[in-house]
């Protein structure tokens, strides 16, 4: 049965408010109204569509934990992290990432996500890149969203090394993975 404007506009902001990451889409499906209705909602109700709520939580979030780039320079947006252990990242495959004649994404830009995201995991001001293992698995396409999910699996504080694994998932189908041998300042 279908709610009135404002019965929905009021489930509306409680269930965005419970899932920040919920899409215009999984909304318009919950409420059986279509996603032009919610983007009209949330404009009512001036609240930001997914990207920016999103970007929101992560600026306040991690401003003061990301120590080794600033976060405007991580490729993708940060949605967890923990210091010199794990961290995942999204990423939305735009226009401007692919390629026009046939839309798969331009492999620099997977790249970037999980290499940025290898960087941003350190707990370390210094943070650089010394070698990388990677692997695309699969072609990713235009409007797919990439979840980037990184593990610290060795510190070596005399080599000044830090050793993580990224792993690229599109719906829960890997399509890069990467070893990146990180290179950190010994005087944490």
């Amino acid at each position: 049965m279908r709610k009135s404007k404002k019965e929905r506009q009021k489930l509306l902001t409680s269930t965005i408010e419970n899932n920040l990451f919920i899409t215009d889409e999984d909304l318009a499906e919950k409420f059986q109204v279509s996603v032009q209705t919610i983007r009209l909602d949330r404009l009512e109700l001036s609240i930001p569509e997914l990207r920016e709520r999103i970007k929101t939580v992560a600026e306040k979030r991690f401003e003061d934990e990301v120590r080794s780039l600033p976060l405007e320079e991580v490729i993708g947006e940060i949605i967890d992290i923990e210091l010199d252990h794990s961290a995942i990242s999204i990423f939305d495959v735009k226009e401007e990432h692919v390629f026009r004649r046939n839309n798969i994404a331009r492999g620099h830009h997977v790249f970037a996500q999980a290499n940025s995201l290898a960087v941003a995991v350190i707990n370390d001001e210094l943070a650089l890149t010394a070698k990388a293992n990677i692997q695309f698995k699969r072609l990713v396409k235009l409007n797919e969203r990439v979840i980037a999910k990184a593990k610290v699996t060795k510190i070596d504080e005399n080599a000044g090394r830090t050793f993580v694994e990224v792993t690229s998932f599109v719906n829960n189908e890997t399509v890069f993975t990467g070893e990146f041998e990180m290179y950190r300042s010994k005087n944490r």
